[in-house]
């Protein structure tokens, strides 16, 4: 079992492994590096979502290290 990359939860790896294939669409308006997201188009530095949400950890953010993808969803 392990996480779906759209819902973040757990679903049968085989099956995972099919949608991703065929819906593993980048988003060529959101790059994306990280390799651990299960929104990310392996082999493209691209995200899969149609959009995201930014945020951040910080309490005055003044530099881009203190923002974060709150869409990040671990694979």
């Amino acid at each position: 079992m392990v996480k779906n990359k759209f819902f973040c939860h757990t679903i049968p790896e085989t099956i995972l492994k099919e949608a991703y294939d065929m819906n593993c669409k980048a988003n060529k308006c959101i790059e994306c590096t990280v390799q651990q997201c299960a929104h990310h188009c392996d082999g493209q530095n691209y995200c899969t979502l149609d959009r995201i949400m930014v945020g951040t950890h910080e309490a005055d953010p003044t530099m881009n290290q203190c923002t974060d993808c709150k869409s990040f969803c671990e694979k």
